[in-house]
């Protein structure tokens, strides 16, 4: 089991709010995937934003958020825009 914090895009904040929708460990987030993340946290803090959604998607992919390829953002994008 790994930390969450450990993982890319992934502070100590983020860490918390992941923690506290039963997100404990990278396997955790990684298994849930980065949208099912970005739901349950939406759900708890509407103020969460896309920019989250792409640093989900960064630490699941291991890759530095604003490394995302653009059809990925635009898909995220959409998944986000699709939630309001």
């Amino acid at each position: 089991m790994s930390d969450l914090s450990f993982m890319r895009n992934i502070g100590k904040e983020m860490e918390k709010k992941l923690k506290a929708v039963d997100i404990h460990t990278a396997q955790d987030l990684i298994d849930i995937g980065s949208k099912e993340a970005f739901i349950r946290l939406k759900a708890r803090d509407p103020k969460i934003c896309l920019v989250h959604l792409y640093a989900l998607e960064g630490a699941v992919s291991d890759m530095e958020y604003n490394h995302l390829s653009e059809d990925v953002k635009r898909d995220l994008k959409e998944f986000s825009d699709g939630l309001k």
